[in-house]
């Protein structure tokens, strides 16, 4: 299938109550390509009015998905996992072309979106209570878990599958219908997976989906209804700071992944090798436009030299293209507003004092591409090292002691993940303790795995996604006392 064709059998319309309709206002927008600067297809931009049939589907839905037995709910979602598993190639090419990274990196968030479904699958026959007796003897304690209700999903461009995939899955497993509000700038990755999902036999009502272009008018209205008691949102700090302002009213159960700001730390007895591979994975997946990405790297002074010119020397031999031609390893950032915000912290950087060994520019178009970039000498005030890059530049300064590193990488209002490269089995012991941070990633530059907790701390977030952790998050506890049987 062409990329034309491709795009043509694509839905393009809202879901709601198993049927896809245009908004009720007739309004659409358009979806482009980051690569080109060319429209791809427009789809429906939902209205508040749509936002509310929506959640009265998801409410409607709620009772009978509730009490779907398990097995059937794993099964369906063990049946999407198959089909997105033989989609892969629609999947892959169509996040290449709304978001822009490459090919490769497509099909292997494919596959990491997939997992989310088979893990969850099998998650739902494991949602257990317990019976136990009183200490006194006096009564019997009976403890089960229900699903939380109706969930509102606020879903990120930078992996539009498997964001999707990642909170959906859980949702479901849990006995949870959703309303899932994909971002703008990438929705159709959201569409398809509906497709996929209409197709394993998901029963009408359980997901719904609006795309618009006016997130907070649209879900604005379902946050402060009562029917709604569960929201996740993954983006920026400072919407979700707001959407927990706004779930605060109804005291709706939230699970937020927010902003990062990961330091990447190199000490003086680390491979440098295996660590300039780690900050490859680390920096440039996904064109350093994740909130895993390193961006920060704090490097032992002894080794600083040596290790900032092994990996410009990589970073330099990138390939940058549109996602869609062979050999391409870097593609463009998601939009021209965000190509500016990381040119001016480079431009930043190096006025206050820091070296560009490689990269440092943005490329002519069309579409949004920045030089791949390694910055040395980044004075500690930097903006870069204060703000979530979000692109492929790679701020290096050093540090002397353990406890300085320690310091530096603390040194930030996020803790959403950390890495550190180090041969000392002892050091790599020390730091989950002093490190603060959800995730660490010791001697590895990719920690991600549907089967391990995801989650930050401090103003990177609330809650848990993926492994065990991640279907608890939709599930409430229920405890019935009952007076001693004998």
């Amino acid at each position: 299938m062409t990329e034309a064709e491709l795009i043509a059998s694509l839905p393009t319309g809202l879901f709601i109550g198993g049927e896809w309709r245009e908004s009720s206002t007739g309004a659409r927008f358009g979806v482009d390509d980051p690569a080109t600067g060319q429209q791809l297809t427009t789809v429906a931009d939902a209205s508040p009015e749509d936002g509310m049939a929506a959640l009265d589907a998801a409410a409607a839905a709620q009772a009978s998905w509730a009490a779907t037995p398990p097995r059937v709910r794993g099964e369906i979602l063990r049946k999407a996992f198959e089909l997105v598993q033989a989609r892969a190639d629609d999947f892959a090419l169509v996040m290449t072309m709304e978001m822009g990274k490459s090919l490769t990196e497509a099909r292997g968030e494919v596959n990491y979106g997939a997992e989310f479904l088979r893990w969850f699958s099998e998650e739902a026959c494991r949602i257990n209570g317990r019976y136990s007796t009183s200490p006194d003897g006096n009564s019997r304690f009976l403890v089960l878990k229900k699903p939380v209700g109706p969930s509102l999903l606020i879903t990120p461009w930078n992996f539009p599958l498997a964001m999707a995939t990642r909170k959906i899955g859980p949702a479901l497993a849990a006995g949870c219908t959703v309303v899932i509000k994909p971002a703008a700038l990438t929705p159709l990755t959201t569409l398809l997976f509906t497709q996929a999902l209409v197709d394993a036999g998901l029963p009408a009502g359980v997901v719904n989906v609006i795309t618009t272009t006016r997130s907070g008018a649209t879900t604005g209205p379902i946050i402060a209804d009562p029917r709604l008691r569960k929201l996740s949102f993954t983006g920026s700090t400072e919407v979700g700071q707001r959407l927990l302002q706004a779930a605060a009213e109804n005291v709706l159960r939230t699970s937020m992944e927010l902003g990062g700001n990961a330091p990447f730390l190199v000490f003086e007895d680390a491979d440098l090798d295996a660590a300039v591979e780690g900050a490859l994975a680390a920096k440039l997946r996904n064109m350093g436009e994740a909130c895993t990405a390193a961006n920060r790297f704090y490097v032992h002074e002894s080794v600083a030299a040596e290790f900032s010119e092994k990996l410009a020397t990589k970073v330099a031999a990138k390939t940058v293209g549109r996602g869609t031609e062979p050999g391409v390893d870097i593609g463009p950032l998601v939009d021209a507003e965000s190509r500016v915000k990381v040119d001016d912290l480079v431009r930043d950087a190096v006025a206050k004092g820091a070296t560009v060994v490689t990269g440092g520019t943005m490329i002519d178009g069309p579409g949004y591409f920045y030089a791949p970039t390694v910055l040395t000498n980044v004075p500690t005030d930097a903006d870069v090292f204060t703000n979530e890059i979000f692109g492929p530049v790679a701020p290096v300064t050093t540090f002397a002691t353990e406890d300085e590193a320690v310091a530096l990488a603390n040194s930030t209002p996020y803790g959403l993940i950390a890495y550190a490269f180090t041969r000392d089995l002892s050091r790599a012991l020390r730091l989950p303790e002093r490190i603060e941070s959800g995730m660490l990633g010791i001697n590895s530059g990719v920690v991600s795995n549907p089967a391990a907790p995801f989650g930050g701390v401090k103003q990177s977030g609330l809650g848990r996604e993926g492994s065990a952790e991640g279907i608890e998050e939709y599930l409430e506890t229920m405890y019935v006392g009952i007076p001693n049987p004998n």
